[in-house]
């Protein structure tokens, strides 16, 4: 099963969640904190403490939505096929290195310097059609702290010969020697 553009842009966004907070909190004016956010008497002096409130909300809000409907997504996935697992590897730093260097990278973005807000959305752009092109969308860090891990698997069709080897995201912890019900993602087997 291929996802379809449009989702597969939703599931990348939701995979910088992460990002979007750092950002969040490298906006914020820490000069203004412990005053008042507005003052009593009117609503017309409230001030939230962040540089660029607009933007850095809205690109936290995205991603916590997109995140949101990835957990949907990947709940809803209907396991139909059986595999028989031969081999199990848990790839416990796979994820984390997906995200990790970019993270890293924007650590000094500022919302407010139009290069480098313009250059940082060229790079996402960027990554969403390299994963995108690799049918390794799925593949989500933010996954980890809901309990999925991600396995290399050697598997087969109940009672085939033939022997695959595929990545597995799963929920559960895998065991050699057990049938699962799975479904693909891409290039990505959801076992459940």
């Amino acid at each position: 099963m291929r996802l379809r553009f449009y989702a597969a842009i939703i599931v990348f966004l939701g995979s910088y969640l992460p990002l979007s907070v750092i950002l969040l909190v490298q906006n914020v004016r820490f000069d203004l904190w412990g005053t008042p956010f507005c003052d009593r008497f009117s609503l017309s002096g409230c001030e939230i403490p962040l540089r660029e409130p607009a933007i850095s909300l809205s690109f936290l809000l995205v991603c916590l939505l997109c995140f949101a409907f990835t957990l949907i997504v990947v709940r809803a996935i209907r396991v139909q096929k059986k595999i028989s697992v031969s081999e199990v590897k848990h790839i416990p730093a796979d994820l984390m290195n997906y995200v990790l260097p970019y993270v890293v990278s924007f650590m000094g973005i500022d919302y407010s310097d139009v290069g480098k807000f313009a250059g940082f959305i060229v790079f996402l752009i960027w990554i969403f059609i390299i994963t995108y092109r690799s049918e390794r969308i799925v593949m989500n860090p933010v996954l980890v702290v809901f309990g999925w891990k991600l396995f290399e698997i050697k598997y087969s069709n109940p009672g085939g010969q033939v022997v695959s080897t595929a990545m597995a995201l799963s929920n559960i912890e895998l065991n050699v020697g057990t049938t699962y019900k799975t479904n693909a993602i891409q290039d990505v087997i959801i076992v459940k």
